[in-house]
């Protein structure tokens, strides 16, 4: 029998009635407004772990959010969505997105795994991972309702803010581009009339932690006001790094160090850039500033100009991927030291800018409807440094089994330059006509991005010894994105109680590729071509041949030095490419004010990811005389092109509250189907002959697997979320939240194993076993397929669970000392389709829990106040992002250790 794809679970039907049944119970009790006019009532509380001071109150602080792009209450609002407020991003020590993984149901976030500065954001199992310029996020980054189009922005701090706001599902008729999984929306706090508040605060703590926001509000008159605000945030690494001076030496295969003029073993890893640096400029260090100018301007009592300029720098190290020791215990590859040592011949350097200038013109054009013009222009530039290969080193027995290859790693990734810059417009008209509600809108796009990014590949398996593997050159120019959409939503209360909803946008995307080149030295006959005819190691096996060492890798050689450190004989390939995608994205939904305080809700709504393609390569290239074994003689080109992805979501949801206004809960229930999965990695695309035949070991040595993305899955996810409030009695306040997800693959015929693990591992991890495609299905030529229909999606913990509750003790003279616990736990979750999980390879993150806690002294008034925290009380080491690598190891990304320090702020 075929299925519904919005065939729901009982569990979940089971839920969705209860929601019903507490809302009719309610209904029984309590009778009130309804309709657009009651949106705005004041009913919600703050949430995740919000602690709204309630002056011996217990009932709820209002909360007014803009998931509607209307201002509405958030117990009002049918979209499943958390607002949290500036005071719980401080509490909680958050200072940008990644902090609020696992603090929302269903919310998880990570660092990127590749230098690329980005930050990887998961709702409800739908990601991305592709931080490049290429890419696309699945989940739309907006600062003051306004689309920020790259991830590496997620990593500004978040300082000064009326709040954030986190909408789950797709979210493609009002915030449209890039939202197929939901939208994150930073408010930042705006000028206010009238008044000359400050604030500041000013934090230290453990690894040298200094922290200082300083907040000054200017009303100048009732018409017109500024604000200025400033964020400094510095830390030193809680890594133990020390420096690579690494030299093989295997005497039983022939390899010894090469000694210098007294004797001592010459390091054959790069040392150009292996300088002294103190623990403040070690990898997973803190070193970022940003401030804030804004001016608000009531030019008439209709009309209000705005006008803010943005700038955020990051002067960090960067951060690392490191081994997981606990998997490599009883391993060859077992870590000598802690966790959190590591071995480095390239310190880690980042420059990253971003500066941006918003405005925005509101016209009440009458006492119901309004007309507003908001515009953003942002510049992004960053060079970045990154070490690769970490100082993990190879064992005799991973050489015994690949002869001739090099026995030491050596690598490095550089963003010698980048220059991202986008311009954002968007005109909307709002209000209200009779029993309708309603927003409609024109959004324009436009970005043009350059980078130049490279690698140094100089030893690594796959390398002959003596030589080095290969470094690669993307000098890109002239890289643009553009995107136009109109939108519209209305809101219709039908009858008494009853609203339907139903909105829908049109979006055109183009991108184009310009003159964009990529060079690689592996597409030259010259092996020693990186080193510019500076040095010949000689033919291996003959009189005078000397392996490379790090005497012979001279300034002016490699990719760090863009195309200047590249042989004037290689010659690129060049992109010219085009692409234009065309989508409709709609929203149906239907809403049941029960009573004041209790709302049903339902919706039908599609999120849309366009297309792309990568650079242009050639499949044959590193073929023998560059041919492949399944294509005529000659070069072959592609650009890896995807089509869009596409996300339709069924979800109930109920919000109110309950026990006398003692408890808010906001509950929905969910179902999605996920189209065309866009997956960025290994693609497989073709067979070369190979230069050296390949071994028993390595039988896929001829598969050509580049680098880009791919249409691969159908998947679906089903769950629930809930959270709310809890108010016993006066001064005490328990925030809660819990998300239940299942999220699988439905079909995925073309996934393929590849070398990410090579073959001499996979029996011994558990992994599928190097079986190459014997059939007749032309789709799955050259491939190693493996059957993953049901495997989980990535980043989608089954359960997750967050609770905090803080109390108010009142003391003499007005003081207030506020103690705040919180404790969060997820399961098990898996960072790639593979869903590899054995006891010393696996690409999954166990499950772990995490208690932070405060104290707090208040004075009179709130004038000033003192608080002592810990986070990460317990020291638990978790990753949120982890792959295998070769030859049997785990890198991740790791969260932060225990940090625990104290915080002072004053008003005035």
């Amino acid at each position: 029998m075929k299925r519904s794809p919005y065939n729901l679970s009982k569990t979940t039907l089971a839920i969705a009635s209860a929601c019903c049944a507490m809302a009719a119970s309610a209904t029984a009790q309590q009778t009130g407004p309804s309709g657009p006019e009651a949106a705005s009532s004041p009913v919600q509380p703050s949430q995740a772990g919000a602690p709204a001071p309630d002056n011996g109150s217990s009932t709820f602080q209002e909360v007014i959010v803009t998931a509607t792009r209307h201002s509405t209450s958030l117990l009002k609002t049918p979209v499943s969505m958390t607002a949290v407020t500036q005071e719980a991003l401080t509490r909680q020590g958050i200072t940008d997105v990644r902090g609020l993984s696992g603090q929302i149901p269903n919310l998880q976030l990570g660092s990127a795994p590749n230098g690329s500065s980005g930050v990887k954001i998961a709702i409800r199992g739908v990601s991305s991972n592709d931080f490049t310029e290429i890419g696309n996020p699945a989940v739309g980054l907006h600062v003051a309702g306004l689309y920020s189009p790259r991830p590496q922005a997620a990593l500004g701090l978040l300082f000064d803010l009326e709040q954030v706001e986190v909408l789950r599902g797709p979210q493609g008729t009002l915030f449209g581009r890039n939202s197929t999984a939901g939208s994150i929306n930073i408010i930042p706090a705006r000028p206010e009339f009238g008044n000359r508040d400050g604030k500041v605060e000013a934090e230290v703590g453990n690894y040298n932690h200094r922290q200082v926001s300083v907040v000054q509000n200017i009303g100048i008159n009732d018409r017109w006001a500024l604000r200025a605000t400033y964020s400094k945030l510095q830390r030193d690494s809680y890594l133990n790094q020390s420096r690579d001076f690494y030299a093989p030496n295997f005497p039983s295969l022939g390899i010894t160090p090469a000694l210098d003029a007294n004797g001592a073993p010459i390091p054959a890893v790069d040392q150009r850039h292996n300088a002294a640096i103190g623990r403040d400029r070690w990898y997973n260090n803190k070193d970022e500033y940003a401030y804030r100018l804004q001016s608000r301007l009531k030019v008439t009592n209709d009309l209000e100009w705005r006008l803010a300029y943005e700038k955020y720098q990051n002067d960090g190290a960067g951060d690392i991927s490191l081994k997981d020791c606990r998997l490599a215990a009883g391993t060859p590859y077992a870590c000598p030291g802690s966790q959190w040592d590591i071995t480095i011949n390239t310190p880690g350097e980042m420059d990253m800018s971003i500066g941006t200038v918003r405005t925005g013109l509101s016209w009440n054009i009458n006492a119901g409807n309004t007309l507003e013009y908001n515009a953003a222009y942002a510049t992004q530039e960053r060079r970045q440094i990154i070490d690769t290969d970490l100082g993990y080193q190879p064992v005799l027995s991973d050489l015994v089994n690949r002869p001739g290859t090099s026995p030491y790693n050596d690598q490095a990734t550089f963003t010698t330059s980048s220059k991202y810059v986008s311009r954002v417009h968007e005109l909307q008209l709002r209000g209200q006509v009779a029993q309708v509600r309603y927003v409609t809108g024109l959004f324009w796009l436009h970005e043009k991005n350059a980078i130049d990014f490279g690698q140094d590949y100089l030893a690594n398996a796959s390398g002959t010894y003596g030589y080095p593997t290969y470094a690669y050159l993307y000098h890109q120019t002239d890289r643009q994105a553009d995107s136009k959409a109109v939108f519209a939503q209305a809101d219709w209360t039908f009858a008494p109680r009853w609203t339907v909803t139903a909105g829908a946008r049109y979006t055109r995307d183009k991108r184009t590729d310009t003159n964009g080149e990529y060079y690689d030295t592996r597409t030259s006959s010259d092996r020693g071509i990186y080193f510019l005819g500076q040095y010949t190691p000689g033919v291996p096996g003959t009189p005078g041949y000397q392996p490379f060492n790090s005497t012979h890798l001279l300034p002016g050689m490699g990719a760090y030095y863009g195309l200047a450190g590249l042989s004037p004989t290689l010659v690129p390939q060049v992109s010219n490419n085009a692409g234009t995608w065309k989508k409709a994205t709609w929203r149906l939904g239907l809403n049941y004010q029960a009573t004041p305080r209790d709302m049903l809700f339902t919706s039908l709504s599609t999120g849309y990811k366009a297309g792309g393609f990568s650079d242009v390569q050639n499949i044959c290239a590193n073929g023998l005389n560059g041919n492949c074994a399944d294509r005529p003689p000659g070069p072959h080109y592609t650009n890896l092109p995807w089509e869009p992805e596409t996300v339709t979501n069924l979800e109930f949801g109920y919000k109110g509250r309950l026990f006398g206004d003692k408890l808010s809960l906001s509950a929905t229930v969910f179902h999605s189907r996920y189209d065309d999965m866009q997956l960025t990695g290994g693609v497989t695309v073709g067979k070369i002959i190979p230069k050296i035949p390949c071994s028993a070991a390595e039988p896929y040595c001829d598969v050509v697997v580049l680098y880009g993305t791919t249409n691969a899955a159908k998947s679906a996810m089903s769950g629930l979320e809930l959270e709310g409030q809890y108010r016993p009695q006066p001064g005490t306040r328990i925030n809660y939240a819990y998300g239940y997800l299942r999220a699988k693959v439905r079909s995925y015929p073309g996934y393929s194993e590849n070398r990410d693990i090579s073959c001499n591992i996979r029996t011994s991890a558990g992994a599928p076993p190097c079986v190459r495609y014997t059939g007749t299905d032309p789709a799955l030529r050259n491939l190693f397929p493996v059957d993953i229909t049901g495997h989980d999606l990535p980043n989608a913990p089954r359960h997750s669970v967050r609770i905090d509750i803080a109390h108010d003790f009142e003391l003499a003279n007005g003081y207030t000392l506020t103690p705040w616990l919180a404790a969060r736990w997820q399961d098990k979750m898996y960072f790639t389709l593979r869903n590899l999980d054995t006891s010393h390879v696996s690409d999954a993150e166990p499950s772990y829990g995490v208690v932070d806690a405060a104290l707090r002294l208040e004075a009179p008034n709130g004038k000033w106040h003192v608080e002592a925290y810990v986070k990460n009380a317990g020291d638990t080491i978790s990753k949120n992002f982890a792959r295998v690598v070769e030859p049997g190891y785990v890198l991740g990304s790791y969260n932060d250790p225990r940090m625990f320090g104290v915080r002072v702020g004053a008003r005035w």
